[in-house]
């Protein structure tokens, strides 16, 4: 076992330097969700440029997710070799280059490559954010701070509604041409390479991971990162260095072997974190984010309504999203899940009851009477519920719940799984609406369900826990206590 630390006052200095690290290391949050975000009003534009079928639209959307899969999965592995500042450059390299090719992109080949190249920076910046900010953030900070990776998703999809918006509306369409003979939707795509910028200045000039630099063997270094980031004074620095050291006794690198459990495939508390990886996704958020212009003219709003629609609904994300991170060292992670999940389940039972009552007037479908009004809270009461718990917990208790020697590729894993379950989800929507929207809409209310079982009976309370604690969780806790 390891010795406690000794307790500490966190002045307000140090507390701001710490936070300002954490907005900084959160900043490819902001990326993952404008560069993913963006696709929405771009949707029916692709469509009628390279006249796809629902599935090739849906393989468009797909395709980011699929790199992010795969962009996950080696980022812990990266991030261990090369150090989290160093990836994170690295990914917005890749983020910059991304953005010029997919608008400029001349057929249906091209935009996917460079979709799926902007998928593999989306998910090492999935994987980097929540692991850099939880090894430099003090415990009674971190679930805050943590959030702020989420806070910046979201931040990023509303920039992204927001831009989709303003052109549309100034260029009276998606489709309207703007500078340099370029369509609107296009522009959309190259807005992505001022935030990369901003990502990259930040890759080369923030501290290293204390954690990391120990793995290393620069002791020194790892004091320093310490005494920098979080304005500790040398004697507790050198306590907090002793104590990762005893967590991190085995001289051979992480590897994804170290997972691996004889009975069970992965060792429980793994199975876990991908299980809440893949049932964030699978509970169908990206649908109102990355189809909701689509879907909602497809009810019988017209593409301004639709535009101002998924505005709102980003709106509501940011501040249920606020709201989350002022609870979650208060409430704690555990409650936060369950209350969320159970929010989920009645919203989404409710889209889909409001989706079976739709008509055709003049050949355009719409939703009926009250049902429209009703189907529009329901859509985002469960933004809501999503926003304040699933959406920021789960990036949280990932970077938080896995022991020191295996937290980068269990949360790459877990993050990888997370990607994965979101390519199932883009690729299936499309068809899935045109089979039964509301049934689409019955299934995520289930995996909302299943949600609510899985926190209940197999995840454990993280709050004020150091991340050094977690050594004993390399099994599933029984019971469900807090």
């Amino acid at each position: 076992m390891t010795s406690p630390l000794p307790a500490r006052i966190a002045s307000p200095q140090s507390s701001r330097r710490v936070i300002v690290v954490s907005i900084a290391g959160a900043v490819g949050g902001f990326l993952f969700g404008f560069d993913t975000a963006i696709i929405n009003g771009a949707v029916d534009p692709i469509d009628t440029t390279f006249h796809l079928n629902a599935f090739a639209l849906g393989v468009v959307v797909a395709i980011t997710l699929f790199g992010a899969a795969l962009g996950a999965f080696v980022a812990g592995w990266l991030a261990d070799r090369i150090g989290r500042p160093r990836v994170m450059l690295v990914a917005a390299v890749v983020f910059f280059a991304s953005a010029i090719g997919c608008g400029l992109s001349i057929g249906v080949w091209d935009l996917s490559v460079w979709r799926f190249a902007t998928g593999l920076s989306v998910g090492v910046a999935t994987v980097i954010g929540p692991l850099y900010i939880s090894e430099v953030a003090p415990a009674h900070l971190r679930g805050r701070l943590s959030s702020m990776q989420q806070m910046a998703i979201v931040l990023g999809i509303f920039v992204a509604l927001l831009s989709d918006s303003a052109i549309a509306a100034a260029l009276s369409g998606a489709d309207a041409a703007l500078f340099l003979g370029l369509p609107a939707w296009r522009w959309m795509f190259i807005a992505g390479v001022i935030p990369a910028l901003v990502y990259g200045i930040l890759g080369l000039v923030l501290p290293e991971s204390p954690r990391y630099l120990v793995s290393r063997g620069r002791i020194a270094d790892a004091e320093r990162s310490l005494r920098r980031v979080q304005q500790l004074d040398p004697e507790t620095a050198r306590n907090d260095v002793r104590r990762i050291q005893e967590t991190l006794r085995s001289d051979r690198k992480p590897r994804f072997r170290d997972l691996l459990a004889p009975k069970t495939g992965l060792l429980p508390i793994v199975w876990v974190g991908v299980a809440l990886a893949v049932l964030q996704s699978w509970v169908g958020i990206d649908v109102i984010f990355y189809y909701s212009t689509s879907l909602w003219q497809s009810v019988g709003f017209d593409e301004s309504a639709a535009f101002g629609l998924s505005v709102f609904s980003s709106v509501i994300n940011v501040l249920a999203t606020i709201v989350a991170i002022l609870l979650i060292d208060r409430v704690g992670r555990r409650k936060l899940l369950l209350v969320g999940s159970g929010g989920m389940f009645v919203s989404l039972v409710t889209v889909a009851i409001g989706f079976t009552h739709t008509a055709t007037y003049h050949g355009q479908l719409q939703l009926e009477g009250v049902w429209g009004p009703v189907t529009l809270i329901g859509a985002n009461v469960f933004v809501i519920a999503f926003a304040v718990s699933w959406g920021p917990v789960v990036w949280v208790l990932l970077g938080e719940m896995f022991p020191n020697r295996i937290r980068a590729v269990a949360l790459s894993l877990a993050a990888a799984a997370n990607w994965a379950a979101e390519v199932v989800l883009n690729l299936t929507f499309p068809s899935l609406r045109e089979l039964s929207l509301s049934g689409s809409y019955a299934i995520y209310a289930l995996m909302a369900l299943a949600s609510w079982f899985l926190v209940f009976f197999a995840v454990r309370e993280t709050k004020n826990r150091e991340l050094e604690d977690m050594t004993v969780d390399v099994r599933v806790v029984e019971g469900s206590g807090s």
